[in-house]
């Protein structure tokens, strides 16, 4: 497998639709429903990209954004955001998100959007 991307998003089908396209991209995928989930599972581990919806059962993405951009393990690490009701400026604002894709996404977006954080030059 290729680089690894978590995800925190509370749908289940839209976290499937995710997963599935990312590893037809080769990449090794974490998926996680809720940020109580994210929190448990996710704490020691390092990505290569986060992917992290803003509303959630249990908490919002731009909080857990938040914590990862502030964090000395977590900071460097690119995030991107996805919602189908905030707005780019919110998340700007609230964290350092790398990117941000709107829902309903384009799966050519998603997937372009995905590529670009991780194959920047180091």
């Amino acid at each position: 497998m290729g680089k690894s991307v978590f995800v925190l998003e509370d749908d289940e089908g839209i976290r499937d639709v995710i997963i599935l396209l990312l590893e037809e991209e080769n990449y090794d995928v974490k998926g996680f429903a809720s940020v109580e989930d994210f929190n448990l599972n996710a704490k020691n581990l390092q990505p290569d990209l986060f992917l992290l919806d803003v509303m959630l059962p249990d908490g919002s993405g731009m909080d857990v954004c938040g914590v990862l951009k502030k964090s000395e393990n977590t900071k460097n690490i690119p995030v991107l955001m996805m919602s189908a009701h905030a707005k780019i400026a919110e998340i700007n604002k609230s964290c350092n998100a790398q990117g941000f894709i709107a829902k309903p996404f384009d799966i050519y977006d998603l997937l372009k959007k995905v590529d670009s954080q991780l194959n920047l030059p180091s």
